[in-house]
């Protein structure tokens, strides 16, 4: 990227990167205040960046083989509905930081499979906000990038999404998985067991999350979560709320809403008994807890797909799959599974050969290990 830089702008420039994220268990519970346990994987978008002097903000993307410039002077809030809107907002966040920049070029670009649900977004935010933080000679905190990334995503470009994607990406540790709670943005890392692989499966099916059902399942959420603010005392978001709680509130919200809410308190509970099980090394409760996970985004979140249902069945048919279920936003997208390290690969080639065989479709797959987000990577010497 360093000489593609040089021969598109005439300048060297310097070298930011960000990985993907895969979500081990904790789906659509980072909105409302919840629970999740991610990880950084080793898929990376990389920004090489360098000062102009005209004030204006140029991106390239080698992946689109595309510009896009602009005057920041002039820079609104009005995204084009284009990937540049991504990079764009990001500046634009930062700007809502007090953080001014002067005219850049950008070169991006990056492995990420893009709508597979590994939080291409977040990659492209955080790698471009840690190169525009080192061109203004800023630093920032871990809770402050991730927060104005966000800010990007759910402002600029219109995604309802939360905190989780961007707080992984910018803070992930190699050989660690995290506990985030998305209330507070406190976090514990915890080790995945050596003997254990995971594995990411791509279905192929793509979702979009700035329109469509995503944004619908997030409005049956937030309805609910305002009946059980209006009506149960001490109630700020869903993580306050339980079980009890939410079938004392059943009539007065539709049943998609309670639905959603339902899945999202009892997968509260699950990713605490998550980390509970890694404590212990109890890999079968924790499969266990990653499939009760898939049947209720399915069933209660409504927002599996019969694709990514085929894979997960076909992986727990493998007696070396752990646990397996849809990871992402859903609609679509990748599953993930916990396997043993020995026979990971023997896993993959039988999962993509039945899910062949049954739809059609050559499946994606990645074994994966915990890798280092960007804060890691910008510390490491010589890392980029």
């Amino acid at each position: 990227m360093l000489r593609v830089h040089q021969e598109r702008f005439g300048q060297e420039g310097k070298v930011s990167a960000a990985p993907a994220r895969v979500n081990l268990i904790g789906e659509h519970t980072d909105y409302t205040g919840g629970l999740v346990m991610p990880m950084a994987i080793g898929f990376r978008t990389t920004a090489v960046v360098s000062a102009r002097e005209d004030g204006r903000a140029v991106f390239y993307s080698e992946n689109y083989a595309e510009e896009a410039a602009f005057e920041i002077a002039s820079l609104e809030r009005t995204p084009r509905g284009h990937w540049s809107d991504y990079a764009a907002g990001v500046l634009w966040s930062l700007r809502q930081e007090g953080i001014e920049v002067g005219g850049f070029s950008m070169s991006l670009a990056g492995d990420v499979p893009l709508g597979a649900g590994l939080s291409s977004s977040a990659s492209i935010e955080v790698a471009v906000a840690m190169a525009l933080l080192g061109l203004a000679g800023k630093e920032l905190p871990l809770k402050t990038i991730a927060t104005l990334c966000r800010r990007a995503e759910n402002e600029y470009v219109g995604a309802k999404t939360g905190i989780m994607d961007q707080f992984i990406v910018a803070g992930g540790v190699s050989h660690r998985t995290m506990m985030l709670d998305c209330r507070s943005l406190e976090y514990e890392l915890l080790p995945l067991p050596e003997q254990v692989r995971v594995v990411i499966c791509n279905s192929m099916v793509k979702h979009e999350l700035a329109t469509g059902e995503y944004g619908d399942r997030s409005d049956e959420v937030e309805a609910g979560q305002a009946v059980l603010r209006r009506e149960r005392p001490g109630i700020e978001l869903l993580r306050d709320a339980t079980l009890e709680d939410l079938e004392a509130c059943a009539g007065k919200m539709t049943a998609a809403s309670f639905a959603r809410c339902k899945h999202i308190i009892t997968e509260n509970r699950r990713v605490l008994e998550a980390r509970e099980a890694l404590l212990k090394g109890d890999l079968k409760g924790f499969g266990s807890l990653m499939v009760e996970a898939h049947a209720s985004f399915r069933d209660d979140f409504a927002a599996s797909c019969p694709e990514v249902d085929m894979l997960v069945e076909i992986a727990m048919r493998q007696p070396e799959c752990i646990g397996a279920r849809i990871t992402g936003g859903g609609f679509g997208g990748c599953t993930v599974n916990v396997v043993n390290a020995d026979s990971a690969d023997q896993f993959v080639a039988t999962l993509r050969r039945e899910y062949e065989a049954a739809t059609g479709i050559a499946a994606d797959c990645f074994v994966c290990e915990p890798a280092d987000g960007a804060l890691a990577l910008a510390a490491q010497d010589g890392a980029l």
